[in-house]
């Protein structure tokens, strides 16, 4: 199945148009990643939260006929989309290249609080557990498994498109801050219609 994508310049002539149906933006990433920088008027709705809340979810936006996922490049915004047509809602479409392309084109961003990319926590958290693998088998011989175990790991995550470490560190306290400035993410989605 083809991804049904939107590239940035389409989208920013979509929301630049003075329509009042403009599309309804929403950023899959983590809290933290969508305070540091977000496309205006985006509703930041985590994709494990997403994947939680399926129904409600498509409920709202059975009636928002222009969906646009959003994420950093484009992953995380992809397993969104292929959840919500699981669950029936066949409009959301893709930014290509996410949050990266967007800027890469000049597209305006909402700017706040910095943090470090859910990618980039994931290759320092493996890099990490790989080198102390290495380094704690000069000690402990077994301890060589801990870099096999991260290194079959991120073979896994490249074969099946997921990633329990990103998935796991996306829950950390660091993530999570950034709360919604005005309740729920489909109390604002609901607003929008």
């Amino acid at each position: 199945m083809t991804t049904p994508t939107v590239d940035a310049p389409t989208l920013a002539e979509r929301l630049g148009n003075g329509s009042d149906a403009d599309p309804t933006l929403i950023d899959v990433r983590t809290p933290a990643e969508f305070e540091a920088g977000h496309i205006p008027g985006a509703v930041n709705v985590p994709l494990d939260e997403l994947k939680g809340s399926l129904d409600q979810l498509c409920a709202v936006l059975d009636d928002h006929h222009d969906v646009v996922l959003v994420c950093r490049s484009g992953a995380r915004a992809g397993q969104a989309q292929e959840a919500l047509h699981a669950a029936g809602l066949t409009s959301p479409v893709v930014l290509s290249g996410g949050i990266v392309g967007w800027e890469r084109t000049g597209g305006a961003v909402n700017r706040g609080r910095q943090s470090w990319e859910l990618e980039r926590q994931v290759r320092l958290a493996a890099g990490s557990l790989v080198v102390a693998g290495i380094l704690g088998s000069t000690v402990a011989p077994q301890a060589k498994w801990l870099s096999g175990f991260v290194g079959g790991g991120l073979v896994f995550a490249a074969v099946s498109n997921t990633c329990a470490m990103g998935m796991a560190l996306a829950r950390m306290p660091w993530n999570k801050r950034g709360a919604r400035p005005t309740g729920s993410a489909l109390d604002q989605l609901t607003a929008q219609r």
